[in-house]
């Protein structure tokens, strides 16, 4: 089935789609869990387990 909103063609899982989320909110607040948590509606703790269960490493030019 397609979604309205959701181009056709290969998909994103859903693990995907919150990783590349995370990572996306991470990139805008120059890596400031608290202030990327803070935009999804997570806690400091939520966003930390979640960087590390998908191995989200700040870049070094940071």
């Amino acid at each position: 089935t397609n979604l309205p909103g959701i181009k056709s063609g290969r998909s994103k899982s859903l693990k995907e789609l919150e990783r590349c989320e995370i990572e996306a909110a991470l990139k805008r607040h120059g890596w400031v869990q608290a202030r990327a948590a803070r935009e999804l509606g997570l806690t400091q703790r939520q966003i930390g387990y979640k960087i590390k269960k998908y191995g989200l490493r700040m870049p070094e030019y940071y």
